[in-house]
């Protein structure tokens, strides 16, 4: 199977993606997903299936696709060309119409402005607002009844034409056209003679553009978190030749390239540091403020900001295969996901159109039989053909995905799909691997205790410079300890993880495990050491010229916002359980420290994901939040996987939501935003829904002026979207 996006074109309402999907899941093997408010159609289909048929049976539905094709490199001297908005030409349709249909509606409305003739006027200006400004709608509604079908775009165009042609008739066939005709406005008309619609016919149609107009403008708005991190890696970059620094585009930097970043440039790619120290601000990408700093073999993420000194970074990952290149495209996946609440709402939009039809033929017959005027019926049935579209329905779960993801990106959260969003909405348990995302991961000294008659200034500085010579995490946790100037070691010598051993200042020293020194051990330093191994801390015994010096003592430490985490984790309902692998002296003390009460230690990886589902069957919908190669197989088995995006690639993979940063609070937000984008989802489709169901029978009734049913119908959709845009400003508890 392969997986192909294509770009669709011609789409107005979610009942056209709702018969493009069908079309295309009609095609054996393919299973298809079409999104309204990213125009896109997400495809997987087997190799019996060409792309080219894809586009042909979107064709035959009466659309357009397109097929990804690769950007080309960008010429260093030619100027970007502005992107043009779909709103720019809603807008100018908009301004147009609004301006010829004020005094359309000013002299059907009010009475003492309508001088003799009045009506012609009205006619003349309400004419190009309903063949001009009204185009989009009644040429999609053309194309889709060529295809035999019908959309939104045929409810405002029958709608919108039916008024429009009553008028003509009326003028040109009834005395409504003779002069000194008067019209009386009424709030709830009930048809009486003489009447013409040239109003409605105009004001609904701006007001449809004016939705449409805000629509493209809020999805323009919706969509710019995905188009910001595509945006912001580095255009060019100066790479190091032979003869110097040559300034490329960044499309024609390759792996292993060496490049320079000065103060203030983008880092143009991944890479290692070589050469250089600085601080490197990784806001953009992760939502932390604060700079980290990088030297000489750390990593650099591509679109961070180098703040301090000159840097030379070695490039490992370019193109598709960078850290923002991914981000990118994990939020354009899930943005072109549908949530299970957004397929019941396009079920119900591809069935709405026809059944809207025969609500307002029922009315137009029902006003007929009980002896109403024809003009009351048709009032009645145009009111119905105008607020029923289904425009919200088909905008109220995409555009919330996309605001919702998009700025989950932005604060360094990465939401894999929305199905994801009903598992937070479910989870009451969240299992926490210790070392990595509990833990920093990283061993540091947190005591040294001398023996009698010795310096601790002395011991840390020749231990420093021993450990210095060593690889070995522990060692150098004792080397960062002791800092700089540290004296050179010679002799030096690994013992397979029992210790080391050298000649530091012509001392001879050793540092390692006590059974494997085999020397006498001070009473003091006996009960330091016991008392950190209680703590599930590690002791290093340090010995020179033959005797045992110090006992320094070595833990992994916890996080400085892991406490913060578990407070927001149980403000949001969840029982934190910490599931490791470490021994459960250590597990212990870590969960003691954060109020941990639920502990699972001395677990192999298999041991991790029965426990997920032990948890699982005792009724528990269990969050797994972990880092490692070992956590993969808890986070595939639970419910809702948070990988550390410090983590590696198969941890990530394996999970439902990356966290970009390694801090456990991102959690607590992930989960947050979420649950608000799956609550903005609901109450879009409630509005949505309620709104028509509560619209359509006072229509049918004759209780809406078609006039008040246009602008209703525009409003909800505004309202759908803008309800959306909330999310922007979602924001992480600090």
């Amino acid at each position: 199977m392969s997986t192909l996006t294509l770009d669709v074109g011609g789409m107005t309402c979610a009942s056209c993606a709702a018969r493009i999907e069908k079309r295309l899941n009609r095609i054996d093997g393919v299973h298809a997903t079409v999104n309204f408010a990213t125009e896109q159609a997400r495809v997987d289909f087997p190799d019996t299936v060409s792309p080219d048929d894809l586009v042909a049976a979107v064709a035959a539905t009466g659309y357009t696709a397109t097929l990804p094709t690769p950007e080309p490199a960008p010429e260093p001297t030619a100027s970007p060309e502005p992107e043009r908005d779909d709103a720019d030409g809603w807008r100018q349709r908009v301004l147009v119409s609004a301006a010829l249909s004020v005094p359309v509606v000013a002299l059907s409305m009010i009475p003492a402005l309508q001088f003799t003739n009045w009506q012609w006027l009205a006619f003349t200006l309400a004419s190009p607002v309903v063949v001009w400004g009204a185009w989009p709608f009644h040429r999609a509604a053309w194309t889709n009844l060529r295809h035999g079908a019908a959309t939104m775009d045929t409810l405002i165009s029958v709608g919108v034409t039916a008024a429009y042609l009553w008028s003509v008739w009326a003028l040109f066939f009834t005395h409504a056209g003779m002069p000194g005709m008067k019209m009386p406005f009424e709030w709830v008309s009930r048809g009486g003679a003489p009447h013409l619609y040239l109003e409605v016919a105009a004001a609904v149609t701006t007001f449809l553009l004016t939705g449409r107009y805000f629509e493209a403008r809020a999805k323009r708005k919706s969509g710019a978190a995905l188009r910001a991190l595509l945006d912001m890696g580095a255009k060019d970059v100066a790479v190091l030749r032979t003869h110097g620094e040559v300034r490329i585009p960044i499309a024609q930097l390759a792996v292993g390239d060496v490049f320079v970043v000065r103060p203030g440039e983008k880092i143009a790619t991944d890479g290692t540091v070589t050469t250089g120290t600085s601080a490197v601000d990784a806001s953009m990408l992760t939502g932390e403020p604060v700079p980290v700093e990088v030297g000489p073999g750390d990593t650099a993420v591509g679109a961070t900001v180098n703040v301090g000194g000159r840097l030379e970074v070695r490039a490992t990952h370019v193109g598709a295969d960078t850290q923002l290149a991914q981000m990118a495209r994990l939020v354009s996946e899930a943005q072109s996901g549908k949530a299970e609440v957004q397929r019941l709402a396009d079920r119900v939009s591809a069935i709405f159109v026809p059944i809207v039809f025969g609500l307002a033929l029922l009315t137009l017959a029902g006003w007929l039989l009980t002896g109403n005027s024809v003009a009351a019926a048709f009032t009645a049935a145009v009111a119905v053909l105008i607020i029923a579209c289904p425009c919200a329905l088909g905008l109220a779960t995409p555009t919330a995905l996309l605001v919702g993801t998009g700025r989950g990106a932005q604060l360094g959260i990465l939401i894999k799909g929305p199905q994801v969003l009903e598992s937070t909405r479910r989870v009451d348990t969240v299992v926490l691997d210790k070392t990595g995302t509990v833990t920093t991961g990283r061993m540091s000294v947190v005591g040294v205790h001398v023996a009698d008659g010795e310096s601790e200034a002395e011991i840390v500085r020749l231990a420093g410079a021993l450990e210095h010579a060593s690889e070995h995490p522990i060692a150098r946790a004792i080397a960062e300890y002791a800092g700089g100037g540290l004296p050179p070691v010679t002799g030096f010598e690994n013992h397979g993880g029992r210790g080391v051993t050298g000649v530091v200042e012509g001392r001879a020293a050793a540092a390692g495990r006590a059974s494997w020194l085999e020397l006498p051990v001070p009473a003091g330093l006996s009960a330091a050491a016991e008392a950190a191994e209680a703590e599930g801390r590690t002791p290093v015994w340090f010995a020179a010229d033959g005797r045992i010096r110090a006992v320094i003592i070595v833990s992994d430490t916890i996080k400085d916002t892991a406490a913060e985490a578990i407070d927001q984790f149980r403000a949001l309902g969840l029982t934190p359980v910490l599931l490791t692998g470490d021994n459960r002296g250590a597990a212990e003390a870590v969960a003691a420290q954060l109020g941990i009460e639920q502990v699972v230690a001395e677990v192999l990886p298999a041991d991790k994901v029965a426990e997920v589902k032990r948890l699982q069957a005792d009724g528990a919908v269990v969050a797994m939040v972990g880092d490692g190669v070992n956590d993969a197989a808890a986070l595939a088995q639970a419910d809702l996987g948070l990988a550390m995006g410090t983590g590696t690639d198969v941890a990530i993979e394996a999970s439902d939501l990356t966290l970009v940063r390694g801090d456990l609070r991102a959690a607590a937000d992930a989960i947050r935003l979420s649950r608000a984008t799956l609550r903005t989802i609901k109450g879009n489709l409630f509005w949505a829904f309620a709104y028509n169901v509560a619209a359509l029978p006072l229509a049918a009734l004759g209780l809406l002026n078609p006039l008040i049913a246009g602008a209703a119908m525009a409003f909800s959709s505004v309202f759908v979207v803008t309800n959306s845009l909330r999310l922007r400003r979602f924001s992480p508890v600090r």
